[in-house]
């Protein structure tokens, strides 16, 4: 058995069929051999015997160098995550009393957020006596459904949790 290299353990100790096909570093097809004599030959060459599919009849093995495959399949993860879109979410805060400038300039916050991707988390804040006048929030959390529902659908429907009315809305 090869010791253990650089790059890790070796993959072929693990390979416990007699015959397996192999493919060499350059992808060509080597055909069917004995595994021991498989495994020699990736030492030959400083590479791994790595078993590919191990559910195909017989087995298909390659010639690779695990760590730069390791590497590889790490900086293509990297590139990925990069060039992915996290959704965040946004948070607007209003008063059941809001005036209706305020409105406006929560309402055009509330579609750039939308239109950049993001969630947006609408809170309704009650203070004191407001919380007598929870028909007033839900009538204007309704309002704020009713602008939005070309660009946006409402995710979490209005529902109160101590003094905050909330609702969340995600892009179309």
């Amino acid at each position: 058995m090869a010791p253990p290299t650089k790059s890790g353990p070796r993959y072929d100790q693990f390979i416990q069929v007699p015959k397996v096909r192999v493919i060499d570093d350059e992808g060509e097809n080597l055909g069917v051999m004995f595994t021991n004599e498989a495994v020699e030959q990736a030492n030959d060459k400083g590479l791994n015997l790595v078993e590919v599919s191990p559910n195909a009849d017989p087995p298909v093995c390659k010639f690779l160098d695990v760590g730069k495959y390791r590497y590889e399949a790490q900086k293509k993860a990297n590139a990925a995550r990069k060039t992915q879109k996290t959704q965040d979410i946004k948070e607007v805060k209003m008063r059941p009393n809001i005036d209706t400038h305020d409105y406006d300039v929560k309402m055009r916050n509330v579609n750039k957020f939308i239109e950049q991707g993001d969630k947006v988390k609408v809170t309704l804040r009650f203070r004191g006596r407001e919380m007598a006048h929870q028909h007033l929030g839900m009538d204007l959390l309704k309002r704020v459904q009713v602008d939005v529902e070309e660009i946006a659908k409402v995710e979490a429907f209005p529902r109160l949790e101590g003094r905050q009315m909330l609702m969340v809305l995600a892009p179309k």
